[in-house]
């Protein structure tokens, strides 16, 4: 289903059959029960908008075929349900034989995954379905989970992908040989493009529009929609400390030293002692429960910590470092950016709230004064 430019400020909204001509771009986007309903949606939008703008070079008077045409898709063409309950509508059933220029794959919501990943019988269909779209010319495009599915069919082994900054580390766990590179948020080599966290798929949708109609379209749509597709990372959202819980007592009662003692030096020989354990064993037993070594979680909390203060009180730089254990500033900024993508200094930017912007001196919201302006 496609809106037609007819000219003079008119449009139509025509549904088609797949007899297309080979200048329209034929997107599929293929549902499941389980996702987010906004990045059908909102892919749908990129498309729609991008035909509307293709349709104003059109002269006067003259019917503009649209260059992008789709059809959302399920395995049994029934309509699915998304995460929030909301009933995803579908125009048919997964077709792999049918002639696709990209197949967009919907994201499973990631607090859902496991549950999607044990449904094998439709992660069979599936996979196989993509395999033969790979093997017809198709462009795969995946974000968010959804990069799980290409990664079970074996079309990530050997390349890179990035997925949800929070599920990165499972999946590495699964598919060991995928480059897994979770502070990216497009990857796109050999007609696979792999998109980062959720609303990465408004950057994945203006990509397939660069790719199938050209760049300066892709321009116009990505500047219309607000899109900023000047964004490479999405480390800079991600929380680096894993909050699933684990039923070590002694990594338990490590991390809860670790975080008691931030302020100060960190040796692994006194923490291991204070614990009665020798190194060996506590780096085993933290590997073990957390993923990480000692040293690599406790620069993880430190982060953190200063990532939430940055965002929740006007504070200068140097007291973030102090308070997070960095007596050398230089070393805390490069740690920070290292981990986020960005200097302190842009971080608190971006994400500081609008309470902690508040100037000194001026009135708060709740109408308690701050500290008397000078006359």
């Amino acid at each position: 289903m496609v809106w037609v430019y007819l000219g003079r400020g008119e449009w139509q909204h025509r549904h088609y059959s797949w007899n297309f001509g080979h200048a329209m771009t034929i997107v599929r986007i293929w549902v499941y029960d389980g996702i987010l309903a906004s990045g059908v949606s909102g892919s749908i939008d990129v498309f729609s908008a991008a035909n509307q703008f293709h349709a104003r070079k059109a002269p006067p008077g003259t019917p503009s075929a649209p260059v992008f045409a789709w059809r959302v898709e399920s395995l049994d063409g029934q309509p699915v349900k998304a995460a929030s309950g909301q009933t995803v509508d579908v125009d048919g059933k997964i077709d792999p034989r049918k002639r696709a220029d990209a197949v967009l794959l919907s994201a499973p919501f990631f607090s859902n995954l496991d549950e999607f990943m044990e449904r094998r019988e439709q992660l069979n269909e599936l996979t196989s379905a993509l395999r033969r779209q790979r093997k017809a010319g198709a462009v795969l495009a995946a974000y968010c989970t959804a990069n799980h599915l290409l990664a079970e069919a074996g079309l990530l082994d050997g390349r890179a992908a990035t997925t949800h900054w929070s599920r990165a580390a499972d999946f590495a766990r699964r598919y060991p040989r995928v480059e897994v590179r979770a502070q990216e948020l497009l990857i796109v080599q050999d007609r696979i493009i792999s998109g980062g966290s959720v609303t990465s798929y408004l950057n994945l949708a203006v990509r397939l529009v660069e790719r199938f109609a050209g760049e300066e379209l892709a321009t116009i749509t990505a500047k219309a929609l607000l899109i900023d597709m000047n964004r490479t990372s999405q480390a800079s959202f991600a929380t680096l400390l894993d909050e699933h819980g684990h039923t070590d007592t002694l990594v338990a009662r490590a991390q809860q030293q670790m975080q008691a003692t931030m302020e100060r030096g960190f040796r692994l020989s006194d923490l291991a002692a204070s614990l009665a354990v020798s190194e060996r064993t506590l780096n085993r037993r933290f590997k073990e429960a957390v993923g990480l070594a000692p040293l690599t979680y406790l620069q993880n909390l430190r982060i953190e910590v200063a990532k939430r203060l940055l965002e929740t009180r006007p504070i200068a730089l140097e007291a973030v470092s102090q308070r997070v254990g960095y007596g050398d500033i230089s070393t805390f900024r490069q740690l920070f950016k290292r981990k986020t993508g960005m200097s302190p200094s842009e971080y608190q930017m971006r994400f500081s709230r609008p309470a902690a912007k508040r100037v000194e001196g001026e009135p708060r919201r709740n109408g308690v004064p701050g500290r008397p302006r000078q006359p």
